[in-house]
């Protein structure tokens, strides 16, 4: 069985390898668009355990944050009150 698996993945790789006599045209780099920019943000709840806690999962639902990405609730220095911090990379047009 592990054989016809490695078989198997050796002729799928052939698929992506250079042939001689390929006749594929050059791409022009210089007709491609720029890669677009990266920017670094930070997002930052700041509240109650509960309401920021709430507030990771709602984002999580909405698929644009998962839970782990979050930074562990700190304490402000206000009583009852923490934070949580969220930095991501956003594509800048």
């Amino acid at each position: 069985m592990m054989t016809q698996s490695k078989k198997f993945a050796k002729s799928q790789q052939k698929q992506y390898l250079p042939t001689q006599g390929n006749n594929a045209p050059l791409l022009n780099l210089s007709d491609q668009k720029p890669l677009p920019k990266r920017e670094p943000i930070k997002h930052l709840l700041i509240g109650s355990p509960k309401a920021v806690t709430n507030t990771i999962h709602l984002l999580q639902v909405l698929g644009y944050a998962n839970v782990g990405d979050w930074s562990a609730l700190l304490p402000t220095g206000n009583p009852h009150e923490v934070m949580s911090i969220l930095s991501r990379q956003i594509l800048m047009q």
